[in-house]
């Protein structure tokens, strides 16, 4: 009986894990592969990394196991090997107003620091990053920038608002209100009913506040799937999302598209418009230029005033506006605000 063999991989879907794998000489390191489940057959499949910042300390990460499984699965059905790994997260929402936040800026290097060594030691092909928390986004760029390696960013999606006395609450109204309690003009019955219904579950801080941001501008820059930044967390399309992003990984790998292919500095100027016409966080103007500086583009204050300068604010977003990402996500997203921009040229 006649059998069929699926046709062979292109060299460069393999361009680095051909060194961990190939030939007599790695033989002891296909053995130690095959110990975790990999067969003879897996090893002439590309190695996908993929790093899960899923993590008990914020609800921005709590959720990221189920999306890390699902985009394993994707890169399965494309006929590839993914290696889920983890690393750190620090919360600067629930770290805000003590000593550990000054360990927050730190925790996006170390972020960066940790996919490099793992990626880059263990000879992946490809990358995959999932994450939640606000240093998470660019400490996950910075690593892709370095590597240039196919990559594809996916973020954990935002939270949805709470209800309290009728009307949607989010992070920043508790917050306000413990200013309130100060100056007498709220009860601590009111504050305390209030903190236990303002986050009712998994996902980032409601508002274009860092996390909303970066992923607002990751998924411009070109290194998320589109609709990413503003799809809710806790909204099953996320699934279906992660499975779409292990296959367009392997498709990335296939037609050999990396990074700095699409880490423009023209991509770096779009980012920048349309977080300034949401009135998006200044730690944009941090992280942006620490992205850029890892693909040798030269990103400073001036491309970010002179964008200012002539863009119009039209997303009335949290915490200046009235509106949360998940709004934005009900009319359109991100690719609404991009299309707005178009049309006014």
């Amino acid at each position: 009986m006649a059998t069929t063999s699926k046709p062979a991989r292109p060299a460069h879907m393999r361009h680095r894990s051909s060194e961990l794998v190939d030939g007599p000489n790695r033989a002891p390191s296909r053995a130690m592969l095959m110990a975790m489940g990999l067969t003879q057959d897996d090893m002439k499949k590309p190695f996908v990394a993929i790093a899960n910042l899923a993590s008990d300390v914020t609800p921005c990460n709590v959720h990221l196991d189920r999306f890390a499984l699902a985009a394993k699965e994707g890169v399965r059905a494309a006929d590839g090997v993914p290696f889920e790994f983890g690393t750190i997260t620090v919360s600067d929402g629930i770290s805000m107003g003590t000593e550990g936040m000054k360990t927050s800026l730190v925790s996006r290097e170390v972020i960066a620091d940790s996919i490099e060594l793992v990626t880059f030691g263990e000879r992946m092909d490809g990358l995959i990053t999932i994450a939640g928390c606000d240093k998470n986004m660019p400490g996950c760029m910075m690593a892709m920038a370095r590597l240039n390696v196919p990559s594809i960013f996916m973020y954990g999606g935002t939270i949805m608002p709470g209800q309290f006395k009728g009307k949607d609450v989010n992070i920043q109204d508790v917050f306000e209100a413990v200013g309130a309690y100060a100056s007498g003009d709220m009860s601590l019955e009111d504050l305390t009913a209030l903190e236990c219904v303002a986050c009712p579950g998994e996902g980032s801080c409601a508002g274009l506040f860092t996390a909303n941001t970066m992923s607002t501008s990751i998924e411009v820059l070109g290194m998320s799937l589109p609709g990413d930044a503003s799809i809710p967390a806790i909204d099953p399309r996320k699934l279906g999302e992660a499975r779409d992003v292990g296959r367009t990984l392997m498709r990335l790998l296939e037609e050999d598209v990396r990074p700095r292919d699409i880490l423009t500095k023209q991509a770096f100027e779009n980012a920048i418009t349309v977080v300034v016409s949401m009135g998006g966080s200044t730690n944009s103007v941090l992280h942006l230029i620490a992205i850029a500086r890892e693909v040798d583009i030269q990103l400073t204050l001036d491309d970010f005033d002179r964008i200012s300068r002539n863009t119009p604010y039209i997303a009335d977003m949290k915490p200046a506006g009235k509106y949360v990402m998940s709004d934005l996500y009900r009319y359109g997203g991100i690719a609404l605000v991009m299309k707005r921009l178009l049309n006014a040229g």
